[in-house]
């Protein structure tokens, strides 16, 4: 069914013909995805700047059985913001409009924003008042919050302080029908009926479109030690994860990354360099913090290196001496997504295991690619400390994108199968769209 144009044409008279998009240069960059790998083009794209906007879109949408696709940052790779190539008729509803932090509270340790902030907007509200919202991920500067609570993000600091769910206190929503559902509510314990909010936390815009959330804060962090450590497996990474947890100190941030990672990092990196010569088959990323400045960090730091060489899970390490070293150890990590996109065609997959499996499941993956793909180069990257580990299989040079997919369509399944074998999940901080288009399966409001 085509969209009637009057559907169209009254919501550009209700949003503004600037937020009403059709032309085909301004639906664009809402019609493929970050990696290039998801393309669809909607009927148009809305950008509501009030929830009262929303509800009248939803509600126009609803009348016509147009399907909505929620839209943010559009950072995701999974293609959950892309409408699908051949599915029902769809308009892109992007909220990067509804950008206001609405209240931040110190004492209570919250912070209310709408859903088209920016994560780095909200970080630098929590920081203005000596707090700390602890989400962090490399795309960060542009991807906002709808869309981190409608995938669940993730990111490096996880293993300490959750994914995005954990950190969400309450929600606004407009549901299929134009109603809002107003919970944004900051308070710690709730008896008095379901969680609704947890509908919608990774449900990734299909059960409602988030407008506005009332999220969690921590204390500043006063202290922070960074360390770039060789380490010759990941059995030697998971004991050196042990201590670390052991050694008093507060970890945030425990990252495994294989030798290819370095390689290609400094080769598509624009002059990164490795702080420790590429000679080693593993790489961990270590960062523990304190919300006191006398804790004595690096001493912690120090010394469970120290034991961690002694017992051979160590072979060398570089500490960051200051915040700009701190700065390039987390550079060679947050560029590395754009790096590995830039280096060639690749397969990946989003997975999480038990952290004890994590040593298991990179053996058995790489069993798999190399008599499945013997060409293909095997790439291990990812969060060490929650259990997810990213995955991908790189095209052999020469190879086009197009082809490699080809050939290795069946290497993420192989992949999941090992995951969920091993008592993990398929999806792990990334959402699921792609895994709904693949069945042809796509969600529509009616």
């Amino acid at each position: 069914m085509i969209a009637p144009m009057g559907t169209i044409q009254d919501l550009a008279e209700t949003l503004g013909a600037n937020n009403c998009l059709t032309a085909a240069e301004d639906v664009a960059p809402y019609a493929v995805d970050w990696r290039g790998t998801y393309r669809g083009v909607p009927r148009a794209v809305l950008r509501p700047g009030s929830v009262a906007e929303v509800q009248a879109a939803v509600r126009a949408c609803a009348a016509e059985g147009l399907a909505i696709v929620p839209a943010g940052g559009r950072t995701g790779l999974c293609g959950g913001a892309i409408v699908a190539e051949n599915g029902p008729p769809a308009v892109v509803m992007s909220l990067e409009r509804l950008n206001r932090i609405r209240a931040v509270d110190a004492r209570d340790f919250s912070l209310v924003a709408e859903a088209g902030c920016v994560i780095q907007s909200v970080q630098d509200a929590a920081a203005s008042v000596d707090r700390l919202f602890p989400l962090s991920w490399g795309a960060q500067g542009s991807a906002m919050v709808g869309g981190a609570l409608s995938t669940n993000a993730g990111g490096i600091r996880t293993l300490r302080w959750g994914n995005a769910r954990d950190l969400v206190l309450g929600l606004e929503v407009v549901l299929p029908d134009g109603r809002v559902l107003n919970d944004l509510r900051r308070v710690r314990k709730d008896n008095s009926g379901y969680a609704l909010r947890h509908l919608f936390l990774g449900g990734e815009g299909t059960l409602g479109v988030i407008t506005a959330a009332a999220l969690r804060l921590v204390p500043a962090l006063k202290r922070v030690e960074t360390a770039f450590v060789a380490v010759p497996s990941p059995e030697a990474a998971l004991s050196l994860f042990s201590r670390m947890m052991e050694s008093g100190a507060e970890v945030i941030a425990f990252e495994l990354m294989i030798r290819r990672c370095l390689e290609i990092v400094e080769l598509m990196g624009n002059g990164l360099r490795s702080p420790l010569p590429i000679d080693s088959p593993w790489y961990v990323m270590v960062e523990i913090a304190a919300a006191h400045p006398a804790v004595p960090l690096r001493d912690m730091l120090e010394d469970t290196l120290a034991a961690a060489m002694e017992a051979g899970e160590v072979t060398d390490a570089a500490l960051a001496t200051n915040e700009a070293q701190r700065a390039t150890f987390w550079r060679i990590r947050e560029d590395w997504p754009d790096c590995h996109r830039r280096h060639g065609p690749a397969v990946g997959a989003d997975t999480s295991v038990p952290v004890s499996a994590v040593p298991e499941f990179c053996a058995r993956v790489a069993a798999a690619f190399a008599q499945g793909w013997p060409e293909g180069d095997f790439i291990a990257l990812g969060h060490a400390g929650d259990g997810n580990i990213h995955v991908s299989l790189n095209a052999p040079p020469g190879m086009s994108r197009e082809a490699w997919r080809e050939r290795a369509r069946d290497a993420e399944a192989a992949v999941n199968a090992i995951a969920v074998d091993l008592g993990g999940s398929f999806s792990a901080e990334h959402g699921s769209a792609m895994r709904w288009r693949r069945t042809r399966t796509r969600w529509r409001w009616t």
